[in-house]
């Protein structure tokens, strides 16, 4: 999985680097790597998901009102 970005005319190196940057993140490639750096039992993968969902239901039911 490549991601290309193409450095318009005149364009800092910097803004470039911003966009490839906020490319990755909107592909969740960043997020994907740090998860896979270590090995996750599948009860931890388990609990973190509960975690994450019992989150949203809490700020659903909080702002639901």
């Amino acid at each position: 999985m490549s991601i290309e970005i193409k450095i318009r005319k005149n364009e800092p190196i910097d803004r470039a680097l911003r966009r490839m940057k906020k490319k990755l993140e909107r592909e969740n490639i960043i997020k994907g790597v740090r998860a896979k750096r270590y090995y996750e039992k599948p009860c931890e993968k388990r609990r973190r998901k509960d975690k994450v969902q019992a989150f949203t239901q809490m700020l659903r039911r909080r702002y639901a009102e």
